[in-house]
């Protein structure tokens, strides 16, 4: 969003066909664009880009090229790392008994594998426990935890733990969390807690997914296992493949060390090692080398399928796989509870997006909820809701007079902290999360005032003051400078995801020569500027709004229009093309209609 007074609008489109504002950068951000295109030797669409990150022209050269050796945060800088190191290791290296209760989502998931992989290397097995996301709910549970300390010497707490109190002084043994949800003022009484959104941590790390700390508890072990007995560890670096698909599928933003997981995650998972990842990627028919857009689009919500409405451990137990056969069978499973979750999401979409609708979408807080609606779906209705009315979102549905819900934010409002204060508040029985996404547990007579309350506590952070929703329009360019090698050269920039948007191009004075509805709603085109250069565009689900018939009236009509959208390349029986991926359109006379 951007302020009215300050607002640079991009090719005087002020109401889209889409009704947002079309927005380019400041004009302080060309200008440092300029000096990296004239210093760096970059192409002008790249300097932007790089300008925006503020990247100074001699940073470029690194910027464009992330490693973990110069973005690694030194693990010893976190509180309880070394105890952490020290007990896990000792568990090791003497055959006691170790227990991994883990989420049951990606970044779960991929801590408890990372774990599992570093531990076999040594010679030692561990026991992965996911709690059933309907049964008993997110984190440690008293039950799951007497059961695992009874029977296990050391249990380590992955993506959950941090706010755990009870169910960690039940277990009986020693515990050891790391995790990255925000921290509350106490912490549970254990041998660690390793959690860089801890209240007592700087907050420099914050933006690191469980997996991502879990990676760092193991270099820390490898160098414990280096000093203490003189062993080389397990090689980290074969590992990156689970932390690049955690940090993008847990929405982790894509900002210093992050990029260098997942770029050099990207080049081990194209290496096909994994039996758990090439099934899945198999069975989702992804037949070329995953980008990070796969990571959250594709194998992602897989993954996730088995701890929404399947079996909790599924996802755990795919990354844990070393023999192809049995992960096959299991990448298949997924695949097939990832169909069925789709049906359900759907049905409780539908029905959430009315709720909210008719309670208006222009408040601090969009909510909806209601009797029956699964609670592995609710997430994933929220952030539709969130993008559709881009503000915070909540979803909850109700088991009798239980419910259970989960949020998803916008940039610069802070909804796991308000949700914690609504915990602490007892305005609700239990809540936690991070800034853009949190969950929460409240009985039906809850529902009216904490959602009240919520709403309040978003208000003042900010949230629903914007009136615009505008569209961000990173550079305008022609057909001719879209290429195969800028958008080589964009890739450069990425990985692309949270707090890292890909880049937004914008068109001017276009004209569309051909158009053709494919499937029920989707609409390709080609459009040219009058030179010799045509570009070829997709627009998803174009034809059930108003940019599909938009685009077949400008055919018609010969009317030029601005089209705004993503360069991608397109892969069509070994051949690659580039392609916009269209977003938004408006007609260049300035006119409505």
């Amino acid at each position: 969003m951007t302020d009215d007074l300050n607002a640079n609008i991009c090719l005087e489109v002020k109401v889209s066909l889409t009704g947002k504002r079309w927005v380019a950068p400041a004009t302080e951000m060309a200008r440092h664009a300029t000096v990296i295109t004239r210093e760096a030797q970059l192409p002008q669409p790249v300097a932007m880009l790089l300008a925006q990150r503020r990247v100074l022209s001699e940073q470029a050269k690194s910027f464009l090229n992330p490693t973990l050796r110069d973005l690694l945060p030194d693990p010893s800088n976190l509180l309880d790392m070394n105890k952490a190191a020290v007990r896990i290791l000792t568990a090791a290296t003497t055959r006691q008994k170790i227990a991994i209760f883990a989420d049951y989502d990606v970044d779960g998931a991929s801590s408890a594998t990372l774990l599992v992989d570093w531990l076999r290397q040594l010679g030692h097995d561990a026991t992965i426990y996911v709690p059933d996301r309907i049964d008993e709910g997110y984190g440690p549970n008293i039950p799951a935890m007497q059961e695992l300390g009874a029977s296990h010497d050391l249990i380590i707490c992955v993506d959950c733990g941090t706010l755990s109190h009870e169910p960690i002084a039940a277990a009986n043994c020693d515990v050891v969390v790391l995790d990255h949800h925000l921290g509350g003022a106490e912490l549970p009484n254990c041998v660690a807690v390793v959690n860089p959104n801890r209240q007592d941590e700087t907050g420099e790390w914050g933006h690191l997914c469980a997996a991502a700390v879990v990676f760092l508890v193991l270099v820390e072990m490898n160098r414990e296992l280096r000093k203490v007995h003189d062993k080389i560890g397990p090689d980290l670096m074969a590992m990156l493949d689970l932390v690049a698909l955690a940090t993008v599928a847990d929405v982790a933003p894509l900002i210093g060390v992050n990029r260098a997981f997942v770029r050099q995650g990207l080049a081990v998972m194209a290496r096909r090692a994994r039996p758990g990842i090439v099934a899945l990627c198999d069975v989702a028919r992804l037949d070329r080398t995953p980008s990070a857009h796969h990571l959250g689009f594709v194998l992602g919500p897989r993954i996730n399928a088995g701890g929404r409405i399947g079996e909790a451990d599924l996802g755990a137990k795919l990354l844990c796989e070393t023999e192809p056969n049995k992960a096959q069978a299991i990448a298949t499973k997924l695949e097939s509870l990832n169909t069925d979750r789709r049906e359900i999401e759907a049905a409780v979409r539908n029905a959430a997006f009315a709720q909210a609708e008719a309670r208006g979408l222009d408040a601090p807080l969009v909510w909806a909820a209601n009797d029956g609606w699964h609670a592995g779906v609710v997430g994933i209705v929220a952030s539709r809701l969130k993008e559709a009315s881009n503000r915070p979102a909540i979803v909850i549905g109700f088991d009798g007079d239980a419910g259970k819900g989960s949020g998803r934010s916008v940039a610069g409002i802070d909804l796991g902290s308000a949700i914690q204060k609504l915990a602490a508040e007892g305005l609700i029985e239990k809540g936690g999360g991070h800034k853009m996404a949190a969950g929460l547990s409240l009985d039906r007579a809850q529902l009216e005032p904490a959602m009240a309350r919520l709403s309040d506590l978003l208000a003042r952070q900010g949230s629903g003051l914007t009136i615009h929703q505008d569209l961000r329009v990173d550079a305008i360019i022609l057909p001719s400078g879209a290429t195969t090698e800028l958008i080589e050269l964009l890739d450069q920039v990425g990985p692309f995801g949270a707090s890292a948007p890909a880049p937004r191009f914008g068109f001017p004075n276009m004209k569309i020569i051909f158009s053709k509805p494919v499937g029920e709603t989707h609409l390709k085109f080609t459009a040219t500027d009058g030179g010799p250069t045509k570009i070829d565009g997709i627009a998803f689900g174009a034809m059930e709004g108003p940019l599909g018939p938009a685009l077949q009236q400008a055919q018609r009509s010969g009317r030029n229009i601005h089209i705004a959208g993503r360069l991608e390349l397109n892969h069509w029986q070994g051949r690659s093309k580039v392609q916009l991926r269209l977003e938004d359109a408006a007609w260049a006379d300035g006119q409505a209609r």
